[in-house]
């Protein structure tokens, strides 16, 4: 018989990389890097949940990193910044207010803006506080939610004219810019639950598929994303779906406004979020570097829940086009020159 993991879920591992090594540090070590725990206070009084992992020799950039919805950074979100760390890079993170190991009610999210807010000021305190960190090219890089998020935070500190709007570029994973119609409620119920979340908007009562089942693509890491002990299992909340449509909304009219250097990867088969807006960001964002890669049939989490093989090419992907953009990838300024074809085709990679 399987042994059971940390929530009870048989055949799932004691941690996501398995049963050993038994410890997180142990890990670490294992894989050359290092990595800190620590919580940091919001604009708006939360106490939010912090991580670094940092390469042992030192990082040629930053990679500031934000999760998707009802997912935390502890578990399999730290694959990529492990991989990422090992690749010179240092990266930060937080678990998103009510979510994780972060103060507020789990999985509510009734203003994007003030979720932004905390991780703006969160990536300036980083910096503050690490001034070595500050002459180096600083990147987002956000999945799901999180990608709405970092286009979000661009368009805000636009909006704001704010100098701290620098950035090197963004990494945009299955970017939550518009919610698929597969997850969206059917009429009239999001009628009926606007009315109602103006009473009760923390209410967890919207009907949608399981998140986990449309999202990871191998049965036996569908185990072990279960197996989260962090992972909210509720309903969405009526306040958080109607701030993700009003978000949602915005951002697929302002698309034509962003004007960061950025790669949108996004798997075709994705049922949650919606691949064809990724290709309308990159058809009419105004930013002169833009690439896109769309996987032929890969579901939501291209970053875990796909196969090894499949895993390792978007992790090749992500990290091929930081490295052009930090001066150690093959085209050097001459592929960044180049980002400018309007040819998108299934499983291709546009100026990667």
């Amino acid at each position: 018989m399987a042994a059971a993991g940390k929530d009870g879920v048989a055949g799932a591992p004691r941690n996501f990389w398995g049963d050993t090594p038994a410890t997180e540090e142990e890990y670490y070590a294992s894989q050359g890097i290092h990595g800190t725990k620590s919580y940091f206070s919001s604009p708006h009084g939360a106490s939010l949940f912090t991580r670094s992992w940092m390469p042992l020799t030192p990082p040629r950039a930053v990679v500031f990193m934000i999760h998707g919805y009802g997912n935390d950074i502890s578990w399999t979100f730290q694959s990529t910044p492990i991989f990422l760390a090992r690749s010179g890079f240092a990266c930060f993170a937080l678990d998103l207010p009510g979510q994780g190991h972060s103060s507020g009610l789990r999985a509510f999210v009734p203003d994007l803006r003030a979720v932004s807010d905390a991780c703006i000021t969160f990536f300036r305190s980083t910096l503050y506080y690490n001034p070595s960190l500050l002459a180096l090219p600083k990147f987002l890089y956000g999945e799901s939610m999180g990608g709405a998020l970092c286009l979000l935070i661009h368009l805000r500190l636009k909006d704001l004219q704010n100098e701290d709007n620098d950035w090197s570029g963004a990494i945009l994973v299955a970017p939550m810019c518009k919610i698929a119609d597969e997850m969206r409620p059917r009429w009239p119920i999001p009628e009926i639950l606007t009315l109602v979340a103006r009473f009760l908007p923390s209410l967890p009562v919207v009907p949608t598929g399981d998140l986990v089942e449309k999202s990871v693509k191998v049965k036996e890491k569908r185990a072990v994303a279960i197996a989260n002990p962090m992972r909210y299992i509720g309903k969405p909340r009526l306040g958080t779906v109607l701030e993700l449509l009003r978000a949602t909304d915005e951002l697929s009219r302002r698309l034509p406004e962003v004007s960061i250097p950025f790669l949108v990867l996004h798997g075709s088969g994705d049922v949650v979020t919606d691949p064809a807006v990724s290709r309308e960001l990159y058809a009419t964002a105004r930013s002169d570097d833009k690439s896109i890669k769309i996987y032929d049939g890969l579901w939501h989490s291209l970053q875990f829940g796909e196969t090894e093989e499949n895993v390792e090419m978007f992790r090749r992907d992500v990290l091929n086009w930081l490295d052009r953009r930090c001066g150690r990838g093959d085209g050097g300024d001459a592929a960044i020159a180049a980002c400018s074809s309007t040819t998108v085709d299934q499983n291709i990679c546009v100026d990667c």
